[in-house]
């Protein structure tokens, strides 16, 4: 048998060709156009690229589960030597769950809300493999099993409300796998999950494909989880693959000029300081697909045969291709040159923000009557300080209480407890008037610039709003060049003001959210996850705004985020929050590259790396996050914890002091502290 015959054996898909559109008035515009690619039995194809590139219009497409504007316009989608784009529909829902199953971006919109998490596998199971009854709440009870969820029985009569956001996750990759399909289509599968449960998920998956030699056809933007998980990366751009390669020719010889940029605007843990390179410009709309090279306009090696004539596939090496006019381009760590980080000065004697033993407690309301029966404890004793012109980093894994922390700082929650101290006043017990005077030094950008924007207000409305509310530059004239000032600030044009927030990107949206921040002339921002649902691209963008408004206006930052390569590019200190409580702080350079705490290791562990010589040994932390409503005696994270004592299950740990800037919380370093 040759070679040629083994290979089409394996293969699960071929691609040919494909071009999808969408329908607007009269006209179909392009989404999707000319492409090819073929994923194996057992690998893995990632398909890369910004928002906006077609990935998602591309496996809608595959399954025929476009929205009611889309339309196939062309090209071949074999499935197992099937053409999926002839068959009748009935015969396409077999194949849908069956042969090739999807877990789609969103678990929380893709799961229905009225529905148990058992009634959602049954349906599967009936489809394509005719279970019901008893065997089929055995087999669901395996596949939520399989799939890392602990109590499964309770589970299997839960509605998806009821679970957190890694088990709804757990859940749609649990339906995908129910009719044991030969193809998974993964859509950004740990989209905004904490880097832990992101791990896990991706781990689940790897194992899975192993057990079960399934094919993979990955769509993401983060570099991390293709280099973790994918065999070969396809890299598209406005429609089309630009370039397709073996991960690690990928990672050591990418060659078309929009997979550099993609490569120099990340953030790595292994390169810290320093601007970001930025593409400058967007994905064209599908209105207005330019006809020569589509990357042309954004491209700083675009010559004029880039802008008049479309580039066809060139083989550069074995199963490597691209499309680009130009035969050699730098090296891709030539284009990840930055300019030097500006230097900070060190933090003045009195810090611009004090927080003492903080406490925000929730209470647990029951009966008629409505007693109270218990308290969250969302906050359970938080202390820190920042300087001016210096970013803190609030880490740890969702529901341990960053958010909260934000808005208790800024009286938005009350306190239960504890002192906040902004330049040296109270903020805690301030009447509404005497209060104001702060209110404009501290500013909130928070992690949904979309819900966070009134859709019925212009931009210049937005931003002037909280100016006429602080009494800031109260003439019409003077309030039109503030706006103006501060949109230029952040890098948008005066006539934005006269424009919607939907009629921004995601990037230029969180850039309007800055703005409105800054217009009140704060001292200190709060930054709720600002990067968290961005594009690298976009993201690179956003992180050098930050650094240099910081650098201009001597901003102070509260950066509150799960993501440690942007801690490690923006910030100066980091706190590590579990359940409520710090548990290690330090320099970036102290918890970063030597964490203590085991918590802090765990959390580093599951970072992904955009180097394949850097993937860190994953550590696996047992159990979920316990509920603030009931912690643990003891150490909170003590069952969880593989080096847990007797001490650790008894009581809470004092804290250890390792350096002047460096503390944690934790039973193994307190004998050292002592002495």
């Amino acid at each position: 048998m040759s070679d040629g015959a083994t290979l089409n054996e394996r293969l699960l898909l071929e691609v040919a060709r494909l071009r999808i559109a969408f329908v607007s008035g009269r006209s179909l515009l392009p989404a999707v156009d000319g492409v090819d690619f073929q994923v194996a039995a057992g690998e893995t194809l990632a398909l890369l690229g910004e928002s906006g590139c077609g990935k998602s219009a591309t496996a809608l497409g595959l399954l025929r589960l476009l929205p009611a504007a889309g339309r196939v316009a062309g090209g071949e989608v074999c499935f197992e030597g099937r053409d999926l784009l002839s068959l009748p529909e009935a015969e396409m829902r077999g194949v849908r769950g069956g042969g090739m199953a999807m877990i789609f971006q969103e678990p929380a919109t893709s799961l229905n809300p009225v529905l148990t998490v058992g009634h959602q596998l049954g349906e599967v199971l009936a489809r394509h493999l005719g279970l019901s009854g008893q065997p089929a709440r055995e087999r669901s009870l395996e596949l939520l099993r399989a799939v890392g969820i602990a109590d499964a029985e309770r589970r299997l009569g839960e509605y998806p409300f009821q679970l957190s956001g890694g088990m709804k996750q757990r859940v749609m990759i649990a339906v995908a796998l129910a009719g044991n399909p030969r193809l998974l289509i993964a859509d950004e599968p740990t989209t905004a999950l904490d880097v832990t449960i992101q791990a896990q998920i991706l781990e689940l998956l790897r194992q899975l494909q192993a057990e079960r030699a399934m094919g993979m056809l990955l769509i993401t933007h983060d570099l991390g989880v293709v280099a973790q998980m994918a065999t070969r990366v396809a890299v598209m751009y406005a429609g089309q693959i630009v370039e397709e390669a073996p991960r690690a020719v990928f990672f050591s010889a990418a060659r078309h000029p929009y997979t550099q940029k993609l490569f120099a605007a990340l953030p790595d843990l292994a390169r810290r300081g320093g601007r970001l390179e930025t593409i400058p410009g967007q994905v064209p709309p599908l209105a207005e697909m330019p006809g020569g090279c589509r990357f042309a306009s954004r491209c700083e090696y675009a010559w004029e045969r880039c802008r008049r004539q479309a580039p066809e596939w060139r083989q550069v090496a074995v199963g490597h291709r691209l499309r680009c006019h130009l035969d050699a381009l730098p090296d891709a760590g030539a284009s990840a040159g930055v300019a030097a980080a500006v230097e900070v000065e060190e933090a003045a004697a009195t810090p611009l923000l004090s927080v003492d033993a903080l406490r925000v407690h929730f209470p647990i309301r029951r009966g008629i009557l409505q007693r109270t029966v218990g308290h969250v404890r969302a906050v359970d004793g938080v202390s820190l300080e920042l300087a001016r012109g210096r970013t803190l980093a609030l880490v740890g894994e969702s529901g341990c209480g960053k958010t909260t922390v934000g808005k208790a700082i800024l009286q938005l929650i009350a306190a239960s407890a504890g002192s906040v101290r902004l330049l040296g006043q109270e903020l805690g017990g301030l009447a509404g008037k005497a209060r104001r005077p702060l209110r404009r030094r501290m500013q909130m950008i928070f992690q949904d610039p979309f819900a966070s924007l009134n859709p019925r207000m212009s931009v210049g409305e937005i931003i002037g709003e909280g100016m006429g509310a602080l009494r800031i530059d109260m003439q019409r004239q003077g309030r039109a060049a503030a706006i103006a000032a501060v949109l230029d600030q952040v890098g948008l044009e005066a006539a934005a003001a006269h424009r919607y927030p939907h009629e921004f990107s995601g990037g230029q949206r969180q850039r309007i959210a800055i703005a409105r921040a800054l217009a009140v002339q704060p001292d200190l921002v709060i930054c709720d996850e600002p990067t968290s649902a961005l594009d690298v691209s976009v993201q690179a963008q956003i992180l050098n705004l930050l650094a240099t408004l910081q650098a201009d206006l001597g901003l102070a930052y509260l950066f509150i985020t799960h993501n440690f390569a942007v801690v490690d590019h923006l910030a100066h200190e980091v706190a590590v929050m579990y359940l409520g409580r710090i548990v290690e702080r330090g320099s970036v350079d102290e918890v970063l590259r030597s964490p203590q705490h085991p918590y802090t290791r765990a959390l580093l562990s599951a970072v992904p790396s955009a180097r394949l010589d850097a993937q860190p040994e994953f550590i696996r932390l047992p159990g979920e996050t316990p509920s603030p409503a009931n912690p643990p005696t003891g150490c909170h994270f003590h069952p969880r914890c593989r080096q847990a004592t007797d001490a650790c299950r008894e009581r809470y740990p004092a804290t250890s002091v390792l350096s002047a800037t460096h503390s944690v919380r934790c039973h193994l370093y307190s004998q050292d502290a002592a002495r």
